[in-house]
């Protein structure tokens, strides 16, 4: 009985899975499945679903041997910093569209700071995924 018990205690923890680099991978690259391996490493953060992270864009540098976090990654950005975009807001059946200036990179359902080009005011939108600026109220 004290054997199992201490047999028990000494028992290595179980590994979580994570998601790690096998190259590096620069930032505004889009991930490949041949960018990725599963190692049985517990990293806090860590991805451990691949089709989570397939597809996405890097948004920051990512080393090769060392594990991907879901803050790394994010969608393909549509809107490049400086690009022009349809600057639209709809409230009760009223829509208003103007031309803005995208002044961050952005991917669909990202938030962005856009110049108004006709007031040069600047709001907050969120792009759609026609690559739009909708400004909520």
């Amino acid at each position: 009985m004290r054997l199992a018990l201490c047999l028990s205690l000494l028992a290595a923890p179980a590994l979580a899975e994570t998601l790690v680099a096998t190259r590096t991978i620069r930032p505004q690259e889009i991930l490949m499945p041949g960018d990725l391996v599963i190692q049985a490493v517990q990293v806090p953060g860590g991805v451990s679903d691949p089709d989570l992270l397939i597809g996405q864009e890097a948004r920051v540098a990512l080393y090769a041997g060392r594990p991907v976090r879901a803050g790394d990654v994010g969608p393909p950005a549509l809107v490049e910093r400086n690009a022009l975009v349809p600057l639209i807001y709809s409230t009760s059946g009223l829509t208003i569209t103007t031309e803005g200036r995208a002044l961050d990179r952005a991917g669909a359902g990202e938030l962005v700071r856009v110049m108004n080009l006709a007031s040069r005011t600047t709001v907050s939108a969120r792009i759609g995924p026609d690559g739009a600026a909708h400004v909520s109220h």
